[in-house]
């Protein structure tokens, strides 16, 4: 499932590419109150809170998230099964992208579109860290190892603090934030609790 996940995320993008972009502009989230400065009169509609997370700004933009979503999903799948997987990505998309509509909406109006699985990748790193919180992980930039447990405590507080600096850096830091709560959710409605250590 992690495979194909990424799969459908960079069979998207090249469609973006061909398109010259007309693929992302009708398959954004759209915010629910677009206003007259939206471009080719696109609007908001519901099927948008899955299709925006297949979408992607750039190259750099689909690598970064499809990282998070390998180094993460492969371990969630191994322990939960595909169907759970998907789930878990789904979930967190939605309601990533239901975050980004209130933002928008109530804290700083906008009539921009958003795209990327930030949100879902975000959901699956809450689920990682959930599932397997002893495990070491190693951010990027700067090469420190950390437990699961704390490198999500770190980016969640993180994404809180960029948020409320400044929600107009065209990064939907509330979505992600909003991501980890969906899988949160799911996973407590499931019960799941952390693997036991080997």
């Amino acid at each position: 499932m992690t495979t194909l996940l990424i799969i459908l995320n960079i069979v998207t993008f090249f469609g973006e590419v061909l398109t010259g972009g007309a693929l992302a502009m009708a398959f954004a989230l759209w915010p629910l109150s677009t206003g007259a400065g939206a471009d080719a009169g696109m609007g908001f509609a519901p099927w948008q809170l899955l299709t925006y997370g297949f979408l992607h700004a750039n190259l750099a933009h689909l690598a970064f998230n499809m990282l998070g979503l390998l180094m993460f999903g492969r371990s969630i799948e191994a322990a939960q099964g595909p169907g759970r997987t998907l789930a878990v990505y789904l979930a967190s998309l939605v309601s990533a992208g239901l975050t980004q509509l209130a933002v928008l909406s109530y804290i700083t109006p906008a009539h921009v579109p958003t795209i990327g699985a930030s949100g879902a990748v975000f959901g699956m790193l809450f689920a990682y860290a959930r599932l397997f919180p002893r495990r070491i992980v190693v951010l990027l930039f700067p090469p420190i190892p950390m437990p699961a447990w704390l490198f999500a405590t770190v980016y969640a507080v993180l994404e809180l603090l960029l948020g409320l600096a400044d929600t107009r850096t065209g990064i939907a830091h509330f979505a992600h934030l909003g991501g980890m709560a969906g899988s949160a959710l799911l996973l407590r409605h499931w019960h799941v609790r952390a693997e036991p250590r080997t």
